[in-house]
């Protein structure tokens, strides 16, 4: 679980296309996939999407709000 400023479409990007013959060399599935049913990955396309699939394989003791001690200087 990944947690951050426009997160959903940051990860997106780096995960690329649904179908890997679409992804973008760099991307994980642009590298590492082949076929659309063993992508490799999963990406939540919204965030209220992400809450419901993230209940599903973890428990909430399970997860860590971590917070970067530089944040304030990075975003505003």
């Amino acid at each position: 679980v990944w947690q951050g400023l426009d997160v959903v479409k940051t990860v997106r990007t780096m995960i690329g296309e649904t179908n890997p013959a679409d992804s973008r060399p760099g991307t994980i599935r642009g590298d590492f996939c082949l076929e659309v049913s063993k992508n490799v990955i999963h990406g939540s396309d919204s965030v209220e999407s992400a809450q419901q699939e993230i209940s599903l394989w973890f428990r909430p003791e399970e997860l860590t709000c971590w917070q970067d001690t530089a944040e304030h200087w990075i975003y505003e």
